[in-house]
């Protein structure tokens, strides 16, 4: 039943239509018709379309629906013509679009991993300047060989003066 309108001090604004259109459906059917017409299949296929239609139109005179000029032929490469190339340029504006998504994504993850980078290099650079002042084994070594040496040079003075109170 057709919808009335209430308010006609007001041209309609164009036509309405009412049935569903999924965008997204009719993109992907695109798709595989782009991809369907860059294959060598889809061309050889047409190749022997064109050749046997080429071949019945001048051998076969009992069967010319379309005489030498090919017009028909001519015609359905026009419209085949007019539907192909909308629909390969809507395959790759929706690949375009996936391909700026990807590429929105790759900066996020680069900007994430440029940020993590920076964050582990302040880590190390602070864990470097902890360590500086910590003891290493060569440093330990060292101050034990200074303290044994020390000792020592103590042990021969008491020695020496036991020997002088003797």
């Amino acid at each position: 039943m057709a919808r009335r309108r209430t308010d006609l001090s007001r041209p309609r604004r164009g036509l309405e239509w009412s049935g569903f259109y999924d965008p997204e459906a009719f993109g992907r059917f695109s798709e595989s018709i782009a991809r369907f017409l860059g294959t060598g299949r889809f061309l050889a296929g047409q190749t022997v379309v064109v050749i046997v239609w080429i071949v019945i139109n001048i051998g076969v005179v009992a069967l010319r629906w379309d005489p030498y000029p090919f017009i028909l032929l001519n015609l359905a490469f026009s419209t085949q013509a007019a539907y192909a190339a909308p629909l390969i340029l809507l395959a790759q504006n929706r690949q375009d679009e996936r391909d700026r998504h990807q590429a929105e994504r790759d900066r996020e993850v680069n900007a994430r991993t440029q940020a993590d980078t920076e964050y582990l290099a302040r880590e190390l650079a602070s864990v470097r300047i902890a360590l500086r002042d910590v003891v290493t084994a060569s440093d330990l070594r060292e101050a034990v060989d200074r303290v044994t040496g020390a000792l020592e040079r103590l042990e021969g003075r008491l020695d020496a003066v036991e020997a002088d109170d003797r």
